[in-house]
């Protein structure tokens, strides 16, 4: 019996030892998984804190970089005169040099790898990079070497700056580019982004190709061609006036001057033209070397202009051709200041009413040859003393960026480059002067006039043109109403010089012609007029790919005439534009498209 009871002991003690010693195991088990859980947690927690601190710091970064960017911007947009253009530069240069620094940092560049918000980080750093680099690596040296003084001319001096900066430009457009591709980008970074892209875009190629039109390769020559607005042509008057400037590795000069007396007439030169344009144009458009702006083509123009000074004045190459008015002179000496020529002070308010309507009550170049020598000896004072100082660098740099590009918008200044590569440049662009040859862009439609008095009337002419495109079922109807208004009393013509009344009629009437040039692949269909003495000239005529409307309107002083031609065509057509003759008096311009 005792030996049973100690046998039942030794059992249960067993039992609870087993029990202590299982229970005692799964324990250590638990915390070990606890342990591991406690790991994890630290380990995501801290992930989280790293991410979210490197979101702040970028966060931070990108606050910086707007406020440096939006700095920048208002520097280059801001009108403070008190500001130098070196000034504005230098002081833009370093918010822009600051804003590439705060996106170029590890972090920054690390999360540019992220899916979609990567590649707008990634195109706010090109951009700051870009404007980096144009306004520190081109700007602030190539006002220095401008405004520095030194040997040769600024344009000599600017020479090594462009070619050291050149190939950083190219590399920078490039990446510029292909950051815009994305088309994850947000609405303020695309909208940037494309901003930049456009300059740099379009500053590559040009930096390619300025040092060679500066001579950097050889001697280069240019012929400038005065146009007189007075007189209306298609492109924007008379080429009376033509100066040759050479070129050669910076430094400038005038070579030659000439007028249209210099020029034989009557015999044409030659060029190959469309017989198309002869026919519109009669052949006055190649045989005298007023008229050669008569057609809407700049380079038909360009090549006669070339022809004529070749064959009558100087023989040697000519290798561009630049067309410019009153109009953009008036803007040029907003960045030159005023000009003295003889005594007559020229500034920015009256060039146009000095050059287009006072010259002509000094001289009257039919009363004598001398009259005629001292009209001419005038315009050619005042084209060499504003390019003296164009040449000198003596202008403001901001003042003439805005006078070119204002003036290439509104058709005052036109170019043409027998260089291939310059020309490719200057294609699609409006200061190539060529219209339009689809409607893919722009659905553009021409209204273009040309003085058929024999005068120079025209500084009292006043235009509108309403341009309108209706629609049904898959035909579109273009229409383009254009209104002529002499506005000058019988009494103040009649008083006017002698050379500004119609070699025709005197002071009664004047005549001007109007030349629309429908949409490309349209077919002209009709037009009305509104008017005491309107003619059609020629309906039946495609020019340059397009349907054209000649027609004629006769004023009397103080009259108004008003043409309508329209066009019908099928296809895609862009937003609707005008291209036009550039007036003394701006064109009031109306386009409506009931088409959406």
């Amino acid at each position: 019996m005792q030996h049973e009871t100690r046998r039942a002991a030794r059992e249960s003690a067993a039992r609870d030892l087993g029990a202590a010693e299982a229970g005692g195991g799964q324990r250590p088990a638990a915390a070990g998984r606890r342990s591991r859980k406690r790991t994890a947690w630290i380990v995501v927690a801290c992930a989280m804190a790293v991410i979210l601190g490197a979101a702040a710091w970028i966060g931070f970064r990108a606050l910086t970089v707007k406020a440096e960017l939006e700095s920048a911007q208002r520097l280059l947009s801001s009108s403070d005169s008190e500001l130098t253009t070196q000034e504005r530069m230098t002081r833009m240069g370093g918010h822009a040099q600051a804003a590439a620094s705060a996106s170029n940092d590890p972090i920054w560049r690390v999360a540019e790898f992220i899916p979609v918000a990567g590649d707008n980080l990634r195109a706010v750093r090109v951009a700051s990079e870009a404007l980096d680099l144009v306004a520190n690596e081109l700007g602030v040296p190539a006002l220095a070497a401008i405004d520095g003084g030194g040997e040769g001319s600024p344009f000599t001096r600017v020479l090594p700056v462009l070619a050291a900066a050149t190939p950083d430009v190219s590399a920078m457009a490039a990446s510029v580019a292909d950051a815009a591709s994305s088309p994850f980008l947000i609405g303020p970074v695309r909208s940037g982004i494309d901003q930049v892209d456009a300059v740099v875009g379009s500053a590559a190629p040009a930096l390619e190709l300025v040092p060679s039109l500066l001579g950097s390769d050889g001697p280069k020559r240019y012929l400038l061609a005065f146009q007189n607005n007075a007189e209306l042509l298609a492109l924007g008057g008379s080429a009376a006036s033509q100066t040759l400037i050479a070129v050669d590795g910076g430094d400038i000069r005038i070579e030659g001057q000439a007028s249209s007396a210099d020029f034989g007439q009557d015999v044409a030169v030659d060029v190959p033209v469309d017989q198309s344009a002869i026919d519109l144009y009669s052949r006055y458009l190649v045989d005298h070397v007023n008229t050669t702006m008569s057609r809407p083509d700049f380079p038909t123009a360009a090549s006669l202009l070339k022809a004529f000074w070749e064959r009558d004045i100087s023989p040697g190459p000519i290798d561009g051709v630049i067309a410019i008015d009153p109009i953009a002179l008036g803007r040029i000496l907003e960045a030159t200041g005023p000009i003295t020529v003889g005594d007559v002070e020229i500034t920015s308010k009256n060039a146009v009413s000095v050059l287009l309507k006072d010259v002509y009550t000094w001289w009257d170049p039919y009363a004598s040859k001398a009259e005629a020598r001292a009209s001419d000896a005038f315009f050619a004072a005042v084209a060499a003393t504003v390019f003296d100082r164009v040449a000198s660098g003596t202008f403001d740099l901001k003042d003439m960026l805005w006078a070119v590009n204002e003036s290439i918008g509104q058709g005052d200044i036109l170019m043409w480059m027998q260089d291939p590569q310059a020309a490719a440049l200057l294609d699609g662009q409006k200061v190539a002067g060529v219209l339009p040859t689809d409607n893919a862009d722009t659905t553009t439609m021409g209204v273009f006039f040309r003085d058929a008095s024999a005068g120079k009337i025209d500084y009292y002419m006043k235009s509108a043109v309403d341009l309108s495109r209706t629609c049904s079922g898959s035909e579109s109807t273009f229409a383009a109403t254009t209104s002529l208004h002499l506005d000058i009393s019988q009494e103040d013509a009649d008083a006017l010089p002698r050379y500004v009344k119609s070699a025709v009629w005197g002071s009664k009437q004047f005549r001007t012609e109007v030349f629309v040039y429908g949409p490309p692949g349209t077919t002209f269909t009709g037009f009305s007029a509104d008017g005491r003495d309107i003619v059609p000239l020629r309906t039946d005529i495609t020019d340059l790919g397009r349907p054209v409307a000649a027609l004629q309107l006769t004023l009397r002083p103080g009259e108004t005439g008003t043409v309508t031609a329209t066009f019908t065509g099928s296809g895609d057509f862009g937003p609707l534009a005008l291209r036009a003759t550039p007036m003394i008096h701006a064109t009031d311009v109306a386009i409506t498209d009931t088409c959406g």
